[in-house]
């Protein structure tokens, strides 16, 4: 089984789809683990991708396919896999279908997650995580147990995002509209696109995935 999520930053698509691996025994492609991943391999792709990054442009559509080729012939992926940040535009999933297809492949479910902009930018500019573990917290909806310490590690020492700031978070939703939001109708054309409610508990956003999944 081979599923897209598509939503915006903060929308639940990177907890949702550790949820999907778990129980469905699919492996989640993280882009952005990938391009790393290549990097610290010290290959020849991977000088070129950090060439590219170290220069503040984006990586191009050709190499993160041939990332995601490669990736899906690993034996990790022979139940499927889960596309996390990719495809982007419309031009990159005209491109992901390709190789797919070469591949004798096909993307089997596309899930949207659908939010409130407003809400969700009160979510993100709240989020802080744990400097030692990495653990989420937020500063209305989830805070640690015991005020200033970490509920895992006990570290004393929390961060922000910096671009969780209100004025980032609405340029990077504004950059999924124009970007990301044309990817719908072109999935909705071949009859694999579903939604859920991004806005929803955890729990009951699994739930409407699961219904989706069969």
């Amino acid at each position: 089984m081979n599923i897209v999520l598509l939503g915006p930053p903060g929308s639940g698509k990177g907890t949702q789809a550790k949820r999907i691996e778990q129980i469905h025994g699919i492996t989640q492609l993280a882009t952005g683990d990938m391009l790393r991943a290549e990097i610290a391999s010290g290959n020849a792709l991977g000088r070129r991708v950090k060439g590219i990054m170290d220069a503040g442009e984006l990586v191009p559509d050709d190499i993160i396919i041939t990332l995601i080729r490669g990736r899906i012939g690993k034996p990790d992926c022979r139940n499927g896999f889960i596309l996390d940040g990719f495809p982007r535009t419309v031009p990159q999933a005209e491109a992901l279908d390709r190789m797919l297809a070469q591949r004798d492949l096909r993307l089997d479910h596309v899930i949207e997650f659908e939010v409130d902009e407003a809400v969700l930018i009160d979510r993100l500019t709240g989020r802080f995580t744990c400097q030692h573990c990495g653990a989420s917290y937020h500063e209305r909806d989830n805070r640690p147990k015991v005020d200033g310490i970490c509920d895992v590690c006990s570290s004393c020492e929390f961060v922000c995002r910096p671009d969780d700031s209100p004025e980032t978070v609405k340029a990077r939703l504004g950059v999924y509209r124009r970007q990301t939001a044309p990817l719908l109708p072109y999935y909705r054309r071949t009859g694999i696109l579903q939604r859920v409610d991004g806005m929803a508990d955890i729990d009951a956003v699994t739930r409407e995935i699961e219904e989706v999944l069969g």
